[in-house]
């Protein structure tokens, strides 16, 4: 009888197997994946890569070992989020490479890793910056263009709603709450976060935004 992790890895196997590219990008979920999309068509980068929603952080760590071993395999890139504890995302990544013979530097560069290791390139990026505690949205959150005023309103509004502990969302959950806000009061309210990069809701030329563009651009070159 096979355990439900030996399920997963048989699934992701299949469909590893079923892949049309090469080159793959493994982000944690749906909304990292369009962001991805967008940001892609915004810079024009070639559709030469797979952008594989993995549905969480565990099964996207989860195939970090499969997918290495698929001998096709050229370039294999990650986004992952650093949550609250930037260092240990970094350390659970160091390790599962590890295991494989790869061994990356102490800390990961700011502008990301992009590692080459035998016939492999591997990129890893640490959602925001590589180097800040947070999420996709604190990323996004880089975006707003700069003196927006909603923005501010929004802050103020986030920050009353904490101060009078109205908040039903956990505190690692602000910055969702924060850019979610805000764009609810744009011209096509609740936009996701992909589409609101291509309606130009988000500005793109964020030193952030552009240091993820060439990570991305050198990861699959």
């Amino acid at each position: 009888m096979l355990w439900s992790s030996e399920l997963q890895v048989l699934k992701i196997l299949k469909y590893a197997s079923m892949s049309q590219f090469r080159k793959q990008l493994l982000v944690e979920g749906n909304d990292d994946r369009h962001v991805m999309l967008a940001l892609c068509k915004q810079f024009n980068i070639p559709k030469n890569f797979e952008i594989i929603d993995c549905n969480g952080i565990d099964n996207l760590l989860m195939q970090i070992p499969v997918r290495l071993k698929q001998s096709d395999v050229k370039s294999l890139g990650i986004i992952v989020d650093a949550d609250t504890h930037i260092k240990q995302r970094w350390n659970d990544l160091q390790s599962i490479f590890s295991k494989q013979g790869i061994n990356f530097p102490k800390d990961i560069p700011k502008g990301g890793l992009v590692y080459h290791a035998n016939d492999i390139t591997i990129g890893i990026w640490i959602m925001p910056n590589n180097s800040l505690n947070g999420t996709l949205e604190d990323f996004i959150s880089f975006l707003v263009p700069q003196g927006d005023k909603l923005w501010t309103v929004a802050k103020q509004v986030v920050d009353e709603i904490e101060t009078k502990q109205l908040n039903r969302y956990i505190p690692t959950h602000q910055s969702k709450a924060l850019i979610h806000s805000w764009l609810s009061w744009q011209e096509d309210p609740g936009t996701p976060l992909g589409l609101a990069i291509t309606k130009k809701f988000l500005t793109t030329q964020d030193m952030n935004c552009l240091k993820l563009m060439e990570w991305l651009v050198e990861t699959f070159r």
